[in-house]
């Protein structure tokens, strides 16, 4: 099978009709049956969960980027990402030509997952994240290999099950970066609205590698969602995918460059096994 890119989608990208339409277009540039780069794509939703809880009169609660996720919490989640937001980003992108099919990660057990242990913060804090899932390596990736096969797109809610059908919330670029590990993607790019990484005086750091990310974590230059993205991103590059792009995903050119494996102008690379100084 043609070794495919995989695209991490916050939910900030998807919310809102314009940015929606962006990534949308930029998409329908690169993956089939327009574009010639096997894609899949994963997506979060985080915004839209926060004012569904609220609607429901439920507590959010997070530590470091992770969303701390009670029984009510996981029931909210699921609804808002496999419902609302997986089936409006493929309508949009069936709508531009993208063959795009959309999954969660119970489909073929793609995002077959564990529960998460306590997450141990920065400050050495040990939190209970309830019903959290970490990608398991033995996650089957076969649906996902035959749909890129034949020219689709899957379009992928971070919705984990276990081997006893449990539902997780598993946070999305987590599940990105795993899901770009066990495919041995070319690259994964994480598509946000921010210009990549960026030190303490708000510049984009062009290269990371292992070493920097974990000083920007422990100086607390990375934001609690940066955390998130760096350990996933880190994790996918020392698992098995090519490298790691993070890109402004508002940038049409810039997602699209990304995407194709060009270089970006104003992005953060993640490589493994280099030094690299900021």
């Amino acid at each position: 099978m043609t070794t495919p890119t995989v695209v991490k989608f916050g939910g900030e990208l998807l919310e809102d009709r314009e940015r929606l339409g962006g990534v949308v277009e930029a998409m329908a540039r690169v993956a089939p049956p327009r574009g010639n780069t096997p894609v899949v794509i994963v997506h979060g939703g985080g915004k839209e969960i926060d004012a569904a809880l609220k609607t429901a009169g439920i507590e959010k609660r997070q530590v470091e980027g992770l969303r701390i996720t009670d029984e009510p919490t996981l029931d909210v989640v699921v609804a808002v990402l496999a419902g609302s937001v997986n089936t409006r980003f493929v309508a949009a992108l069936t709508m531009q030509g993208v063959a795009a099919v959309g999954l969660t990660g119970v489909d073929g057990r793609c995002g077959l997952s564990e529960a998460a242990p306590p997450h141990r913060t920065v400050d050495g804090r040990l939190v209970d994240l309830g019903h959290v899932g970490i990608p398991s390596d033995r996650a089957d990736m076969g649906l996902v290999t035959t749909l890129v096969a034949a020219g689709f797109v899957p379009v992928i809610a971070s919705i984990g099950v276990d081997a006893n059908g449990r539902l997780f919330n598993v946070n999305a670029d987590t599940f990105a970066g795993r899901l770009a590990a066990r495919l041995g993607a070319r690259r994964l790019v994480i598509a946000g609205t921010t210009a990549g990484v960026l030190d303490g005086a708000g510049t984009t750091i062009a290269t990371l590698d292992a070493q920097a990310m974990a000083h920007l974590i422990a100086d607390r230059t990375a934001t609690a969602g940066m955390i998130a993205k760096l350990r996933a991103c880190e994790d996918a590059v020392q698992h098995g995918a090519g490298d790691v792009v993070i890109v402004d995903g508002r940038d049409g050119a810039a997602l699209e460059a990304a995407a194709l494996g060009a270089t970006v102008q104003v992005a953060t690379r993640i490589v493994a096994g280099e030094q690299v100084k900021q």
